[in-house]
């Protein structure tokens, strides 16, 4: 259901763009994921005419779907989390979240079987966490609080200071009350290294800093400053929209179109070129003018296969060097029957996880004792699933590059199959009446991730704030990135926000066309030293 777009509330604490502030701008968007469809949105509520181009037939990107025989999937993220970032994104529009769709807090957060034969529920809130702690360490219930205080102060400072606030460029850093802050969180050091100082069980360890998936990292590449997330585990909680993360996508769509974006699927752009007054974008084999390009693509397919040769200023071979997080082995399935023994969101980790960390990040391979995850929102919604069935996605996080040639998946496929039966007792191998998979070959042909990346690029410390790839592309005027290889990062929460801050790069480049061109702002051809 739609809101009453008459709504003045913004919901961020953050004006809005002058709704004039764009008028005349024509800004072409590639690409319809969640950072696309934010871009889009907060443009054409500045006054520019905006055209999403999307290569598919339905928008949400990586957050695709699956609607056959009764069964609805999602295909990509599945976890909501940090409602606030979505009250706040439709906040701005005059909407809330409850417009489009319900949200239920998850009751356990999720289950979690380890390989030994352990078990445990995660409830919702930090006091029934802290019991939970108690109850396997003696003084955990105490260092969790402790932890968590510090995890809320890294998510209150990181947030207000380094996420909504775009601090994308060094030159953005340069400011008294974000050195201030900077003080209260610490870069240094590995998240492994942090957690060991406040608790001795590795099975706990493994609950604060399981997350780390979602960032594209691993406890001994991303920094301590992640702890955050702990906070948006065991204090802001666990969600799911009603319908899935589909749902949330066509609540953005409708945002988007109801604030003037015209978004066209089946519309593949094949070509980006600089004209004298903006760009043309050849899609489809036709040719389009726009005075400005945000792009929601890996920008190292466009720099390698939309922009002409040398077009944008980086060094040979930057990004082959980048850390890029895991790929992905996925099942998506339609299972016949009850699976009681599965909750909406579970894990089943190996007690040591570091051999298939090392088998991501280190020496590339297929893991041996992998650590997975298996959704069944069904167990939640029960219309994602004819009755008397399940839907159930299986996902195990695998190093991005690997051969996935179609023997491979189906060894691993059965192995994975054969471990969730041993490990959870739900066996899923005879009751499969619907299955697709999706691996490296998938992430790479369909979204031109580099390597097969599920996610983007990792948030290792030297790819966290001004050390990920700018919003503007160095070196050719006018075009804008969006999206998990940028600032903030990965995650929808984080691509949310993005779109906004591309947005406001947007406006800030066209101040200056009431006089000279960019004379408020570092021209985008100057290279930076992280472009090279």
């Amino acid at each position: 259901m739609m809101a009453d777009s008459s709504r003045t509330g913004r919901g961020d604490g953050v004006s809005a763009p002058d709704p004039g502030a764009l008028d005349g701008e024509q800004v072409a968007v590639v690409g319809a994921g969640f950072g696309g469809l934010s871009a889009a949105t907060h443009l054409a509520a500045a006054g520019a005419d905006v055209t999403v181009y999307e290569r598919h037939a339905e928008v949400g990107g990586v957050a695709g779907r699956i609607e056959r025989d009764g069964f609805r999937i999602d295909t990509g993220p599945s976890w909501y989390l940090m409602p606030e970032v979505f009250e706040r994104f439709f906040g701005r529009f005059g909407h809330s979240p409850d417009d489009f769709y319900e949200t239920t807090h998850l009751d356990p957060h999720y289950r979690v079987f380890w390989k030994d034969g352990d078990q445990v529920d995660v409830p919702p809130g930090a006091e029934a966490a802290k019991q939970l702690f108690e109850a396997r360490e003696d003084g955990a219930g105490e260092a969790l609080d402790q932890y968590l205080d510090e995890a809320e102060e890294a998510y209150r400072i990181g947030m207000n200071r380094f996420v909504y606030q775009d601090r994308s460029r060094f030159r953005d850093m340069i400011d008294t009350d974000v050195m201030r802050s900077a003080r209260g969180i610490s870069l240094l050091g590995t998240m492994d290294d942090h957690v060991a100082s406040y608790f001795d069980n590795p099975k706990l360890r493994q609950l604060v800093q399981y997350s780390l998936v979602f960032l594209g990292g691993s406890p001994h590449n991303t920094p301590a400053l992640y702890n955050l997330m702990s906070h948006v585990d065991y204090n802001l909680g666990v969600f799911y929209p009603t319908g899935g993360i589909a749902a949330v996508v066509d609540a953005v769509e409708a945002v988007a179109r109801e604030q003037g974006v015209t978004i066209q699927t089946d519309a593949e752009v094949t070509q980006i070129a600089a004209t004298e007054n903006g760009h043309e974008l050849t899609v489809d084999g036709h040719s389009v003018a726009a005075d400005r390009v945000v792009s929601n693509a890996p920008p190292s397919y466009v720099e390698s296969e939309l922009l002409p040769a040398g077009a944008v200023r980086r060094r040979p071979g930057y990004w082959d060097t980048r850390t890029y997080a895991p790929s992905a082995f996925l099942l998506y399935m339609g299972v016949e029957g009850t699976l009681d023994q599965l909750e909406h969101h579970t894990l089943v980790l190996p007690e040591d996880w570091n051999p298939h960390f090392e088998s991501i990040f280190d020496d590339p391979a297929w893991p041996d004792d992998p650590a997975y995850y298996v959704s069944v929102p069904s167990r939640t919604d029960d219309e994602v699933a004819p009755d008397g069935h399940e839907t159930v996605v299986v996902l195990v996080p695998i190093a991005p590059g690997l051969d996935d040639s179609p023997q491979r998946r189906d060894q691993f496929r059965q192995q994975v199959l054969d471990d969730i039966a041993k490990y959870t007792g739900a066996d899923l191998r005879d009751r499969i009446v619907l299955e697709e998979t999706a691996c490296v070959s998938e992430f790479s042909e369909r979204y031109h991730a580099p390597e097969g990346t599920a996610l983007g690029m990792a948030h290792t410390l030297f790819q966290t704030g001004p050390l990920r790839p700018s919003h503007r592309a160095p070196g050719v005027d006018d075009l804008y990135y969006v999206g998990s290889y940028t600032n903030p990062g990965i995650g929808v929460p984080m691509t949310l926000i993005g779109g906004r801050h591309v947005s406001e790069a947007v406006v800030n480049d066209c101040r200056p066309r009431n006089g000279v061109k960019r004379l408020l702002n570092v021209p985008t051809g100057i290279p930076t030293p992280f472009s090279w």
